[in-house]
């Protein structure tokens, strides 16, 4: 590896861990405990700053003067009590990752390495299932300490989450992290199979069971035998579907279509929906005894708005993904940009925030280090997001009232999804709580 000099400023346990670690690569390590100790027009390669809004020498400062004097070492930020205005300044001065404790110290290796080249270099995070589920609010902390004990068991798993959350990624790296990670996982899209073929896609079918099938075939649970069976969107399986996989899960058994010979099957079942189930239950739409089977481990993945501190570090990750794709040597989003994209509320949720990272890189000159424009269709999409009728806040309230603050009934009366109606509540800072309070007031009231 080349001989990287790094300087490290950070609180003494903190400096002597990361310290002794980078020096073991064999980089040229300088630890300095004070901002006064360190001259900051030394030609430093890479620099790992512990910041802290409290600390009078804040690693901040640090990252202000080596950007004056070195526009090209690469500056790692970490902090203790992170937050995301710090997360947002530490980008804006032009730091490359920013990380928190309790440090990853396999991503702290691979952000510091990436300064040995100008081509950005492929890190774990970009090609490892376990540093892609990018993430350090509480909910994403709780979900990847989690996942290990969930892949060291055989429980069923449902996997709860909006759309593009990664609830597939997620079911995809319990698989690998268990025994079974040698054998098939097997992915099913249970919106995408019409009643008509549900036996011979799930089941498989004999030769000759009907025209056409001129040799046998397994299907989707005999081809997971050993391994992982994956029931993407099971939210959108017909009625008649979930009876027959109850029946397969209770028995372990599968028949062919046209066979009369039942075969034990071996495997391990997730399944994920963006749809609430216990709602679909009520309904009757969803078998309850189908969902007790598949609610053992559960997993509830956030939505993006719900963990902004996030956003600036899954725009990281991104850009050292897209690097390697596109050969590139991007080094951050900056200005109105990375406004921009902490301020959208991404209804398509991480999958919408890298494929707007990708729409950056296509329209990006091979000589750009950095984005400051977004795309036209980005920026379209943004406008339409933000522009709201000037009575909007006043028709919510009142479709509120007339539902009586119901707020699924509020949304369906304005066409909305739940998604748009919490979202416009947070933007016009209203409150369902009071509503309902206003609305026990009166009741009691009238009585």
């Amino acid at each position: 590896m080349t001989d990287l000099r790094v300087a490290v400023l950070c609180s003494l346990p903190a400096r002597r861990e990361i310290g002794c670690l980078l020096a073991r690569v064999g980089w040229q390590v300088h630890e300095y405990a004070r901002l006064a100790e360190i001259d900051a027009a030394s030609r430093w390669d890479a620099a790992v700053l512990e910041c802290s809004p409290e600390a009078e020498d804040s690693g901040l400062a640090l990252a202000r003067q080596i950007r004056m004097h070195n526009g090209r070492a690469r500056i790692v930020v970490i902090a203790r009590q992170g937050s995301e205005e710090l997360a947002v300044e530490a980008l804006r001065l032009g730091a490359a990752e920013y990380l928190r404790f309790p440090l990853d110290l396999e991503r702290l290796v691979c952000a510091v390495g990436e300064a040995s080249s100008p081509v950005l270099a492929a890190s774990s995070a970009a090609t490892d299932g376990t540093a892609a589920i990018v993430g350090e609010t509480p909910a994403m902390t709780s979900i990847k300490q989690f996942l290990p004990r969930v892949a060291a068991c055989e429980s069923n798993v449902l996997i709860l989450g909006e759309t593009g959350t990664g609830k597939e990624m997620i079911a995809e790296h319990i698989h690998r992290l268990g025994p079974r990670r040698r054998k098939p996982f097997v992915c099913v899209n249970c919106s995408a199979i019409p009643d008509s073929l549900l036996e011979s896609e799930l089941f498989g079918y004999e030769k000759g069971a009907f025209t056409g099938a001129v040799s046998g075939r397994d299907g989707k649970l005999m081809q997971s035998h050993g391994g992982t069976l994956f029931f993407d969107e099971i939210g959108d399986m017909s009625p008649l579907a979930q009876a027959k996989i109850l029946r397969a899960i209770e028995s372990k058994e599968v028949c062919r279509l046209g066979g009369n010979r039942p075969t034990r099957v071996d495997l391990r079942l997730i399944a994920a929906t963006n749809r609430d189930l216990e709602s679909l239950i009520r309904e009757d739409r969803f078998r309850p005894d189908l969902y007790f089977r598949l609610n053992v481990a559960r997993i509830e993945l956030p939505a993006l708005r719900a963990r902004p501190s996030d956003i600036p570090l899954l725009i990281s990750y991104f850009v050292r993904y897209y690097n390697r794709v596109f050969g590139a040597a991007v080094e951050r989003f900056e200005g109105e940009a990375l406004q921009i994209m902490r301020d959208y509320p991404w209804p398509g949720n991480v999958r919408e925030l890298k494929n707007v990272v990708e729409i950056a890189f296509l329209n990006l000159r091979p000589e750009d280090r950095v984005v400051r424009h977004l795309p036209e269709q980005v920026l379209s999409t943004w406008r339409k997001w933000s522009a709201s009728p000037a009575d909007e806040r006043g028709e919510l309230i009142s479709v509120l009232q007339s539902t009586e603050w119901n707020i699924s009934a509020a949304a369906r009366k304005l066409e909305w999804s739940r998604m748009t109606m919490y979202r416009k509540l947070a933007k016009y800072k209203i409150t369902p709580e009071r509503g309902a309070a206003a609305k026990k007031s009166a009741v009691e009231g009238r009585g």
